[in-house]
């Protein structure tokens, strides 16, 4: 059974920086994801890594977030820059067993519980 623990939220004002971190214990993944989910809106992509440092970026985190992981620690960070209010959401971190970095929601097997980032104008 995996388990993931992430940590990092909190509250920002606009422009400022926050780094999440998703810690995987149980086993090994061949991706993992961060997503988020805005109040009254669906879960969305933000950014995926690979075991082996391949990224994935949606358009508006391209240039602001840098998605890194640590594979001696089995853990992903999340470096967000010049936060906008857009981003405040639930962020979760999700992995794969298998396969590349996907966008898609049910490519990813295990979800952790979600980290508040809230982002003040």
């Amino acid at each position: 059974q995996v388990l993931l623990v992430e940590s990092g939220g909190g509250l920002v004002q606009t422009g400022g920086s926050l780094r999440l971190s998703c810690a995987a214990s149980g086993r090994t993944f061949s991706a993992m994801g961060w997503f988020r989910q805005a109040p009254g809106k669906e879960r969305e992509f933000v950014a995926a890594i690979t075991w082996n440092g391949r990224t994935d970026y949606v358009d508006s985190a391209k240039g602001r977030f840098t998605i890194s992981r640590d594979n001696a620690k089995n853990t992903v960070y999340l470096q967000m820059s010049s936060l906008k209010p857009e981003d405040t959401a639930v962020y979760y971190c999700a992995i794969r067993r298998a396969g590349d970095v996907s966008k898609h929601r049910n490519d990813y097997a295990t979800w952790g519980q979600g980290t508040q980032v809230t982002v003040s104008s």
